[in-house]
């Protein structure tokens, strides 16, 4: 059995997640079309088949423990090689996701290998302050991963989401650090912190940081980058 395939079989019941064998094939194809495009394109620093799947595939899957999420529509903020956007679509083909990166190249290569693979996503090339114009308070769900400290991150996803939606930012072992850091941000966004979900990694751990879009983002967040970053909420 393909190695990829092995390690998503003995992760998922882990996260009560059951998913078709059709769903994890195409998972397994998706880590490979990475693996094999990381050779030419920078996406990312994990290339062995084992720890793709455990480290991005199945990481990404832990989105879908928040509840269901079919027919909703959601924002991959900084999806980069395309996580953890493109595992949710797969595991949840009801769901709406929207792929945003500021890097072309990289949502090019998102767009073509998509399709080939069946896999329905919108992919779209854009710097996450400035993409929210046209699209403020479209969607349920705003999540990101590995893209900035959770103060910053709150900043550049709160203002994609709906009131009554959830922004559900991806973190490392820092992740209740980086919470303590944001109680003015959460307040100024409209947010409010609902739960924090840990789950073991590598001896270390990773986070769903989970907050409730409560009110309106007020029309002057986003910021520009450069701002956000020079003076966090």
């Amino acid at each position: 059995m393909d190695c990829m395939l092995e390690t998503l079989n003995s992760g998922l019941p882990g996260l009560g997640l059951a998913l078709s064998d059709g769903q994890k094939e195409t998972l397994c194809a998706f880590g490979r079309a990475v693996i094999q495009q990381n050779q030419v394109m920078n996406l990312t620093a994990i290339t062995q088949p084992e720890q793709v799947a455990r480290l991005h595939l199945l990481d990404s899957l832990t989105v879908l423990t928040c509840g269901d999420l079919s027919g909703l529509r959601l924002i991959d903020v900084g999806c980069g090689a395309g996580f953890p956007g493109v595992p949710l679509a797969i595991g949840c083909p009801q769901l709406e996701v929207t792929l945003l990166d500021s890097l072309g190249k990289r949502v090019h290569w998102l767009e073509e290998i998509l399709p080939q693979l069946g896999i329905r996503a919108t992919c779209l090339t854009a710097r996450a302050e400035e993409a929210v114009a046209d699209r403020r308070e479209q969607y349920d769900i705003a999540t990101s991963r590995a893209v900035a400290r959770l103060n910053i991150l709150l900043e550049l996803t709160a203002p994609y989401v709906k009131v009554g939606g959830r922004v559900i930012a991806m973190k490392g072992a820092a992740a209740r650090e980086e919470l303590a850091e944001c109680t003015n941000a959460i307040r100024k966004l409209g947010l409010k912190l609902e739960q924090v979900k840990e789950f073991p990694a590598d001896g270390t751990s990773h986070a769903l940081i989970v907050l409730r879009k409560v009110a309106p983002t007020p029309g002057q967040y986003p910021r520009r980058y450069a701002k956000i970053k020079q003076s966090p909420l």
